[in-house]
C-alpha cells in the first residue's frame, strides 16, 4: 500500500497558528478590557460633554475666558462631514477643540496597546522561542499576528459605535443626519473599521522590533501613529463613499504586505531574546 504524505503548505500552518492565537487573543482579559472601555466611553464622553456645554472656564493668570462647546450631535463622536474634515484636523492638531479630540479616532493608538501587550507577552513568557525553536515560519507568525490584531481592533471600533449610540440615547443628544445619509455612515463606519489594517502593522513591526520590551514597542508605536493620525479624518469622513472605502483597503494591503515583509525580516535578522 502505497502512503501520502501531506505536504505542510503555507495555508495549513497559517491555519494552526491562526487557531492558536485566536485562542489566545480570546482567553486575554486584556481583550475584553479594551472592549469594555471602548463600550463605555463614548457613553462617558457623551453625557458628559453634554453636561458641560455652555460652561464658562476663566484663566486665572490671563483672566481669558472659554466656553466649553459639546458635540452638537450624536455622530459628531464618530467623524465629520468631509467638508468639515480639514477644520476639525487643524482643531485637533492645535489642541482647541474638545470634540476633535474625545472621538472614535482615539481608538487606533487603543489598538496599539492591544498589539504591543499582545506580541511582548509572546517573547516575555518565552512562547516566541519555543513556537520557532520548532520551526514554525516567521511569515506564518507575522501573518497571523496581523490578521488576528486586526479583528481585535476591528471587535474595538464597533464596540465604540455602538456605544456611541447608547451614550446619545442617554443624554438626548440628536441623531440627525445632517450633511450625509445613512448608507454613508455604514461606510464610514467600514472605512474606520478597515483603516486599522494600516494601524496594525505599524505597530507589529515596533513590537517584533522591541520584543520583551513593551514600554519601547508602546513609545515607538505612539510616535509613528502620531505622523498618520491626522489622515484618520480625511480618509473616513461621515459622507464616506465605496472610493473612501477601497482607498482603506488599498492602505491596508500595502502596508499589511510591505511592513509584514519588515516585521519578517527583523525576526530572521535579530535575536529572539
Amino acid at each position: 500500500m502505497q502512503t501520502t504524505i501531506e505536504r505542510n503548505t503555507f495555508g495549513k500552518r497559517l491555519k494552526t497558528m491562526l487557531k492558536v492565537d485566536f485562542r489566545r487573543m480570546f482567553t486575554m482579559p486584556l481583550l475584553y478590557i479594551l472592549v469594555g472601555a471602548c463600550l463605555l466611553m463614548p457613553i462617558a464622553i457623551l453625557v458628559m460633554t453634554t453636561m458641560m456645554d455652555g460652561a464658562v472656564s476663566v484663566d486665572p493668570t490671563t483672566g481669558v475666558e472659554t466656553v466649553i462647546e459639546g458635540f452638537d450631535s450624536v455622530w459628531q463622536i464618530i467623524g465629520s462631514v468631509s467638508g468639515d474634515a480639514a477644520v476639525g484636523t487643524q482643531d485637533a492638531a492645535a489642541g482647541m477643540s474638545l470634540t476633535s479630540m474625545c472621538n472614535i479616532n482615539m481608538l487606533y493608538f487603543a489598538i496599539a496597546v492591544l498589539v504591543c501587550i499582545f506580541v511582548a507577552e509572546d517573547f516575555r513568557s518565552g512562547y516566541a522561542k519555543n513556537l520557532f525553536t520548532v520551526r514554525a515560519k516567521k511569515t506564518d507568525y507575522v501573518t497571523s499576528k496581523t490578521l488576528v490584531c486586526f479583528v481585535g481592533g476591528a471587535l474595538m471600533i464597533l464596540a465604540f459605535f455602538v456605544g456611541s449610540l447608547l451614550g446619545g440615547a442617554i443624554s438626548g443628544l440628536p441623531f440627525d443626519m445632517v450633511g450625509f445619509s445613512a448608507a454613508e455612515l455604514v461606510m464610514c463606519v467600514a472605512s474606520k473599521v478597515i483603516l486599522a489594517a494600516v494601524f496594525v502593522p505599524i505597530y507589529l513591526v515596533m513590537s517584533v522590533a522591541a520584543k520583551q520590551r513593551l514600554w519601547l514597542s508602546l513609545v515607538l508605536s505612539m510616535m509613528v501613529g502620531m505622523f498618520l493620525f491626522m489622515m484618520i479624518p480625511m480618509l473616513t469622513p461621515l459622507n464616506a463613499g465605496l472610493m473612501n472605502v477601497l482607498l482603506c483597503l488599498a492602505g491596508g494591503a500595502l502596508f499589511g504586505v510591505g511592513l509584514g515583509a519588515i516585521s519578517n525580516t527583523i525576526l530572521r535578522k535579530t535575536s529572539l531574546v
